[in-house]
């Protein structure tokens, strides 16, 4: 007998419930005005041509009032113009692509380890099932000085690993954009675990002969969520600062912070981050929204601080043996979901459709008033958001962001492969994965990006960006142009060394 059908129609009369509910709360206001429209023009065609020039007659104008009404709606319409924020535009952006010198393939990177750790087998055979675990592919790059044995983490070798990143991020802007170093007015640098004297910033300022005035920042120590804080100050300053651009470059800078100790809370680091940055420029000319790829729409902070267990499950600290390193707490991943719950209930009601507004709502009250012991309702993000960057900090952070938002794989596929193909490179994935999907031709007009980055301290830090304009492959000087064919990839959930 042939094996029985599963019945699906139970499953499509919700899915077409569940569509018809969503129609209908989100288009309730045209739905309840168009009834009335009808009624009116129903009336207006019933009164006929006589009677309605008579009522027209009827009315009375007085020259004082219609000169007062004009002058109300003028003022009301420049005081609402003048209030109104400036739009903030992306024009464009560029990622670091590191040498191919710089890559370092698993067996190599097991072959350092050894070396580097030969009295210690236990830390060696703990990194190499984190490696297997981690996502990671075999083109991942180190800079030079860690190629080293035993490595070179001297302030040189974290300068040139700096100049290499940065200026090559700058000069791909520059050349993509075709902005000046004069037309800079504002410089925002975030590396959260190298800064050095002088600071970032005034090395480009010194690099590219930026203006005197230019308005610099330099921000560290805030952990990989620190690209959307530097995007949320300058959207600041440019609300400030009319008919101005500004450049963010994100980063982190590997070299002086490589450990070499036996602690696993701090061997981890290790084994997860890479080299990467990003130079993006922001600007609030209306001169360039023809040709900016995308309009900012939110930034959303959360900073869970307070809490001790928060603030210190990333820390920086010496292990017993005095050697500085970056502790990565157990309950680093809970932490990390209370902060992404606290940040997404500020963003929902900012993005979200009424639909899920109303049925997260009533959930709440119904968890309130009937029994706690409801199930929460978790909002359908994908009905906001077209696309998801998701900081790639790691296999299992973006594992459980899917499972907390119910994403499809389709969905994290740019925080996957970005983790696969550059490893975690801190503040700047973000824009690795944005690249991939327009790299994938993915992005078309008037679709939605959220960012999603998570920080020490413990932040998490989101962005919304509306495409200004439809995206078109090939993309210029991308670092993904070598490899993009080549992906999606399987990766597989064990990679055996």
């Amino acid at each position: 007998m042939p094996p029985m059908l599963p019945d699906f129609s139970n499953s499509v009369k919700l899915k077409y419930v569940k569509l018809g509910y969503q129609y209908l709360v989100n288009h309730i206001i045209t739905l309840t005005l168009i009834p009335i429209m009808i009624a009116i023009f129903v009336e207006v065609l019933r009164l006929g041509p006589s009677e309605i020039l008579n009522l027209w007659k009827s009315l009375h104008f007085d020259l004082v009032q219609i000169l007062c009404s004009a002058l109300l709606l003028i003022f009301i319409a420049t005081l609402y113009f003048m209030s109104k924020p400036r739009t903030i535009f992306l024009v464009d952006y560029s990622c670091f692509k590191p040498p191919v010198t710089c890559r370092v393939p698993f067996s190599t990177f097991m072959e350092h380890s050894r070396l580097i750790l030969k009295n210690n087998p236990k830390s060696v055979d703990f990194q190499m099932r984190i490696l297997e675990r981690s996502g990671l592919g075999e083109e991942t790059c180190l800079p030079p000085g860690i190629h080293y044995i035993p490595p070179k983490p001297t302030m040189e070798a974290a300068r040139s690993e700096a100049e290499l990143v940065i200026f090559s991020a700058m000069d791909s802007l520059f050349k993509k954009t075709g902005l000046k170093p004069k037309d800079i007015d504002i410089l925002i640098v975030n590396c959260s675990l190298f800064s050095p004297t002088p600071s970032l910033s005034a090395m480009i300022i010194n690099k590219y002969k930026l203006r005197s005035n230019i308005k610099s920042f330099n921000l560290s120590g805030m952990g990989c969520s620190a690209g959307l804080i530097s995007i949320d100050l300058a959207r600041d300053l440019l609300q400030v600062h009319p008919n101005s651009n500004a450049v963010v470059v994100s980063t982190e800078i590997i070299t002086p912070n490589y450990y070499q100790g036996n602690e696993r809370a701090m061997l981890l680091p290790n084994c997860l981050f890479r080299m990467g940055g990003a130079a993006i420029l922001l600007t609030n000319r209306q001169s360039e929204r023809r040709r900016a790829k995308y309009r900012l729409v939110h930034v959303v902070r959360t900073h869970k601080g307070a809490d001790d267990k928060a603030y210190r499950c990333v820390f920086e600290e010496e292990d017993k043996e005095g050697k500085v390193g970056i502790s990565l707490s157990k309950d680093l991943m809970a932490i990390a979901g209370e902060a992404l719950k606290s940040n997404i209930t500020t963003m929902g009601p900012l993005v979200l459709p009424a639909s899920e507004q109303l049925l997260f709502l009533m959930t709440l009250i119904g968890r309130k008033i009937f029994s706690p012991k409801w199930k929460p309702y978790i909002p359908d993000f994908k009905q906001a958001f077209e696309h998801f960057c998701i900081h790639a900090g790691g296999r299992a952070v973006i594992d459980e962001l899917q499972k907390n938002l119910q994403l499809s794989a389709e969905h994290v596929e740019a925080s996957r492969m970005t983790l696969h193909r550059f490893g975690n490179t801190s503040s700047s994935s973000l824009w690795y994965e944005l690249n991939y999907i327009e790299s994938k031709g993915r992005m078309k007009r008037g679709e939605r990006v959220w960012q999603i980055a998570f920080g020490s301290g413990f932040k998490c830090n989101s962005a919304v960006w509306k495409c200004n304009r439809t995206i078109k492959t090939p993309i210029e000087d991308s670092p993904w142009a070598d490899c993009i064919d080549r992906y999606p990839v399987h990766i597989p959930e064990i990679v055996k060394l």
